[in-house]
């Protein structure tokens, strides 16, 4: 069973509309689909036909008492031949008040247990996140394997996208779970030269974690929405429909990436020990983020703290095949270049970022 979390805290960027539809999608290729709509504004469910206000449980009653992971099967809405919804409504946004008091091991627990709890009933679980990262996004990221960020061809959205990686990267060593991100560029009008421009700043900096598939601007996806179905049922042969076809496609075709133990040793990349150091005698974190390790702070990397002349460094080893690689530092939460390293590159959101060249 493969869960993914769609996540950014960013809102009307798509990502209830890439919950449902891509959930449509995968059901009309065949499989089992879960959707489970975390956010209290409950746009999933009324996007899947179900009115939160007519239901006596949703996700609030399984998630809010202990032990009520248990319940989840009672609460599933069968909503199509080979899709279930986990509903949601305004009262999921007092569980954080309400789990207040346990500890956070503890509450980040809950949509895990409950999803484990249904065995192997679906091939794929999708989770829809509110527009924060708070108690419910934390379940979601504790819960999935996978991310997928809907990011909208903007500038702005990018700057956020950044910011939303720092987050999942701090989130993965606090609690545990390092998931593999996917950037889903959304809201496209390619009839524009900004977005044009924009669609291929985002595929410079973010590279292989961007979706071949774009979402292009399509009425038809909020018609579906409005009529309760996915667009795979509304109008098939709209836009809308054949795009997230084909992210349905690449999702399929690229599982959770595991180790291949039959891999040959010559066919393993060769591989370059690198060390790069940042000194700050103010700084309280400090990571390091770039092209090789999809923008996600630290993920992949060792870290290394001393005291050196009155100063706190920060010694980061890297392992990277022979190349250029562009990374920016990310300080107390701020994104700061290399302040010794001489050699820069511009970024597509008109910041500078350090490059580094591994020979």
């Amino acid at each position: 069973m493969r869960t993914i979390a769609i996540v950014n805290q960013k809102g009307g960027c798509g990502k209830t509309t890439t919950t449902v539809n891509l959930a449509g999608a995968l059901e009309a290729d065949g499989h089992r689909v879960l959707v489970v709509d975390l956010d209290p504004q409950a746009h999933a469910t009324l996007a899947l036909g179900v009115d939160p206000d007519e239901l006596d449980e949703n996700l609030y009653e399984v998630l809010a008492e202990p032990g009520g992971e248990a319940q989840l099967a009672a609460v599933l809405v069968n909503v199509s031949e080979r899709m279930d919804l986990a509903p949601s409504s305004i009262v999921l946004s007092a569980l954080e008040q309400k789990l207040a008091a346990e500890r956070q091991d503890a509450r980040t627990l809950r949509v895990k247990t409950a999803l484990e709890g249904l065995g192997a009933a679906y091939d794929f679980v999708l989770i829809d996140c509110p527009p924060n990262v708070g108690l419910l996004t934390f379940n979601a990221l504790r819960a999935a394997q996978e991310v997928i960020i809907p990011l909208e061809a903007s500038f702005f959205a990018i700057d956020g996208v950044q910011k939303l990686l720092e987050t999942i990267g701090l989130l993965s060593d606090r609690l545990d779970n390092d998931v593999e991100v996917r950037i889903l560029p959304t809201l496209y009008d390619g009839r524009t030269r900004y977005a044009r421009q924009t669609l291929a700043d985002i595929r410079e900096l973010f590279k292989d974690l961007c979706f071949d598939t774009v979402i292009r601007m399509n009425v038809k996806l909020r018609e579906a929405a409005r009529n309760g179905v996915p667009i795979s049922r509304y109008a098939p042969s709209a836009n809308g429909a054949r795009d997230y076809a084909a992210v349905a496609i690449e999702v399929e075709a690229s599982p959770p990436r595991q180790a291949d133990p039959l891999l040959a040793d010559d066919e393993l990349p060769e591989l370059r020990e690198v060390m790069v150091r940042y000194a700050d005698t103010r700084a309280g974190d400090v990571r390091i983020a770039g092209d090789f390790n999809g923008w996600v702070p630290d993920k992949g990397v060792r870290s290394v703290i001393e005291a050196e002349n009155g100063e706190r460094v920060w010694t980061k080893i890297l392992h990277l095949p022979p190349g250029t690689y562009q990374y920016r530092y990310v300080v107390d939460g701020e994104w700061r270049e290399d302040p010794v390293n001489e050699k820069t590159a511009p970024s597509p959101t008109g910041r500078v970022n350090s490059v580094l060249v591994v020979r």
